[in-house]
């Protein structure tokens, strides 16, 4: 029986990655990712060289029996996405099912993620937390689907891509004007910032910026008043 680890890496600062996931990167037969081209930069920073497969969501299902071929050969797999922890908004969950289905031990090495460092800096008091990850796209579901969460006594935490982080604060503002909102945006990295507040002040805050850049993680508190 092989081993396939799932490696939590960093969302950006590099220095976060931990001990144990570099000496399971030098360790592994075989590195699979989600994009092999990010995580050569990271290999390559830590001098670590090893064989590499791509495994991302447009592909997971074909990539993953590669892995468990082998696994089954007995090699030992590493499998990282882009960035933060796998199969959370990224690749990873098919891997983890179908290696189990093989019958192989799937383990976690624990690491970086935008929900919980997020969720650490938010100063928020919700005991439940619903994760979400994106919404869709379509503008008429992105709504649904937030009155829906928003009607929750559980606080939420979103991702969000910089074209449609503005729309989703005005769809925020429109639901609740008074709910506390904390948005980290690109978190770990030297322009990193948190702004807290409704989501109209933070959609005034960012309307004074000509241009908005990085990736947005989005949490907004609890409905206190059901």
């Amino acid at each position: 029986m092989a081993v396939l680890y799932i490696i939590g890496t960093p969302i950006g600062n590099l220095g976060d990655i931990s001990f144990r996931a570099i000496e399971i990167f030098k360790s592994v037969d075989l590195v699979a990712c989600e994009d092999t081209r990010r995580t050569l930069k990271l290999l390559n920073h830590l001098d670590i060289h090893v064989k590499m497969l791509s495994c991302r969501s447009q592909n997971e299902e074909f990539a993953a029996q590669k892995i468990i071929a082998a696994l089954n050969e007995g090699l030992t797999v590493a499998y990282a996405s882009d960035a933060g922890t796998p199969a959370l908004s990224d690749p990873g969950a098919v891997l983890v099912r179908c290696a189990v289905t093989a019958g192989h031990d799937v383990i976690p090495i624990p690491g970086p993620s935008a929900f919980a460092s997020l969720l650490s800096v938010a100063g928020g008091t919700d005991k439940t937390v619903v994760f979400e990850g994106f919404l869709s796209p379509k503008a008429g579901r992105r709504r649904s689907r937030l009155r829906e969460l928003m009607a929750m006594k559980a606080a939420i935490i979103l991702y969000e891509s910089p074209f449609r982080v503005l729309k989703l604060l005005e769809d925020i503002a429109e639901i609740d004007t008074a709910r506390y909102i904390c948005v980290g945006r690109e978190m770990t990295k030297v322009h990193e910032e948190y702004i807290r507040g409704t989501a109209a002040e933070i959609l005034a805050c960012f309307s004074e910026k000509k241009e908005l850049i990085g990736e947005f993680s989005v949490y907004i508190s609890g409905n206190k008043t059901n």
